[in-house]
């Protein structure tokens, strides 16, 4: 039918909504759309475009597309790049989603009228967010993994290294840099474990999901899940849209692990302090002072440290921009409650390359160790061990005993690495016991070595003791390598499988997507 005379056969240009008529003010372009814009190109872009190819494979099997087309649209969307892709409040909104989809119509002399029906950016965008997101986690345990290692291989060197161990900051029993490292790299290794849950608990696919409700026609969302490297589907529509657990999880899980670091970084800190003087660093580790030439700092210590502050406010940044909300989609907690998300990971896996390297250059200063273990009385437990088992005198008095010998020692001026007999048996007589052996069991107590080897050689600072954990630990690391190479390659694997599959003809097209009709009804 021809237009009636006077009017145009031609139609408007294609607006992306007719419900509202005005184009986002630059404000909101300037200080919103285009930031975020910005920042899902570089982080997200990838993952819209794998996403969609995935869709283009339902439309196909669905038959909403025929060969020409699907083929036509996978062509468009392998040429969507971040230097064609540009945020256009007038062209696009300056949103990611509405410029894909325009950049490949424009690319379409005649673009398919089905492309994209029944379809929605919620489920969109929150599969697009939790495939990033994945790929993160896989980075952040990949440094805690290394960083495990190194700590893992240093304590080997140091079995035998005796050094004061310190409970409420003061002296209390003889240990090894070994094994404070080995526990530092079981603090590493629980990090990697506690985002496995996370990642595993997160390995849902939201795609099908819709709006909220789901869809209309028969998305195969198993199928979808599969093709993005998912090990499921999310059950439910509506978390599936609306629920960002998954990013609280992970920055409660980098909020832990960094808090115990910290901790971790405070010893190494002191200990290369000058009232210490017990780890040094090499001099391109270290820092100088302005004004007084004498001093050699350790600031990449204080920056280790400061960086996992950042971990904690990014979990409570997380956690309150949820609190409270609607249990919907929202742009509250999909975007700005998650856009701390690549800021805080990538400060995660900074201060872990950053620690990595300080364990791996860190000199532990064996003499000043040995020296803090000789002058602190730390056999004193040992002391006390020995006048119960050797002379049946009981536990508690032979704590009392021990401490009143080291505190009249201490008054007389006697050194801990001496040996004055005479006051312990004098002490023990006090107490209504006979001691013939003192001046044995103080030469029992007096050497670090020896009171390193009365440990027990099993769950203990005896070197054999270490040693067994760091073999644990060499195991436990080798099973969590596996099992996160394993999850990085499921989730890689899609970026080329689903590109064969658009160029493979769908088989049996027609009754594939009969059999999936049916099968919904």
């Amino acid at each position: 039918m021809s237009p009636p005379e006077g009017q145009s056969a031609e139609l408007p240009p294609v607006r992306l909504s007719g419900r509202i008529a005005d184009d986002p003010s630059r404000l909101l372009h300037d200080e919103v759309l285009e930031p975020q814009f910005t920042y899902e190109v570089a982080a997200f872009l990838p993952w819209y475009v794998l996403v969609e190819k995935v869709l283009l494979l339902e439309h196909r099997r669905m038959a909403l597309l025929d060969a020409d087309q699907t083929r036509a649209l996978a062509v468009a969307l392998r040429a969507v790049t971040a230097g064609t892709t540009t945020a256009d409040r007038h062209e696009n909104l300056s949103d990611l989603a509405f410029a894909v989809e325009r950049q490949v119509t424009g690319r379409l002399q005649d673009p398919p009228a089905r492309w994209h029906v029944d379809r929605s950016r919620n489920d969109l965008q929150a599969c697009v967010q939790l495939l990033h997101g994945r790929a993160r986690m896989a980075a952040c345990a990949e440094a805690l993994l290394r960083c495990a290692e190194t700590a893992r291989r240093r304590a080997g060197a140091h079995l035998r290294t005796p050094m004061p161990g310190y409970t409420h900051l003061q002296p209390a029993q003889v240990v090894t840099p070994a094994f404070f490292l080995s526990a530092l790299a079981e603090c590493l290794i629980d990090g990697a474990s506690r985002l496995a849950d996370a990642y595993d608990r997160a390995d849902r696919c939201p795609l099908g999901a819709g709006a909220m409700a789901g869809g209309e026609l028969p998305w195969d969302r198993h199928t979808m899940a599969r093709h993005l490297g998912f090990a499921r589907s999310y059950a439910h529509p509506l978390s599936a849209v609306a629920s960002r657990g998954w990013v609280m999880e992970f920055a409660a899980a980098l909020s832990v692990t960094a808090t115990a670091l910290s901790r971790f970084v405070t010893d190494l800190m002191a200990w290369g302090g000058g009232a210490y003087g017990f780890l040094d660093l090499p001099d391109e580790l270290s820092g100088i002072s302005s004004a007084m030439p004498q001093k050699k700092n350790f600031p990449v210590l204080e920056r280790i440290r400061g960086r996992t502050a950042h971990l904690t406010s990014w979990y409570i940044d997380v956690a309150t921009s949820q609190r409270a909300t609607s249990f919907g989609n929202s742009v509250e907690v999909a975007k700005e409650g998650s856009s701390g998300l690549e800021g805080a990971t990538g400060t995660f896996c900074s201060l872990l390359r950053l620690l990595d390297v300080v364990l791996d250059r860190a000199t532990f200063v064996a003499p000043a160790m040995r020296e803090a273990c000789e002058g602190n009385h730390l056999g004193g437990m040992s002391l006390a061990n020995l006048l119960t088992l050797r002379h049946d005198i009981p536990w508690r008095r032979a704590q009392v005993i021990a401490g009143a010998y080291i505190t009249e020692a201490t008054r007389a001026g006697v050194p801990p690495e001496g040996l004055d007999a005479g006051v312990l048996t004098r002490v023990a007589a006090e107490h209504g016991h006979t001691v013939p052996d003192a001046a044995d069991l103080l030469a029992a107590v007096r050497d670090p070595e020896r009171l390193l080897l009365r440990k027990t050689p099993d769950g203990s600072a005896h070197p054999t003791a270490v040693e067994a954990v760091l073999a644990d630990q060499g195991a436990q690391l080798e099973r969590l390598r596996h099992d996160w190479r394993l999850r990085t390659e499921t989730a890689r694997a899609p970026l080329s499988a689903v590109d064969v599959l658009l160029d493979t003809p769908e088989p049996d097209l027609e009754s594939t997507c009969a059999t999936t009709t049916s099968s919904t009804r």
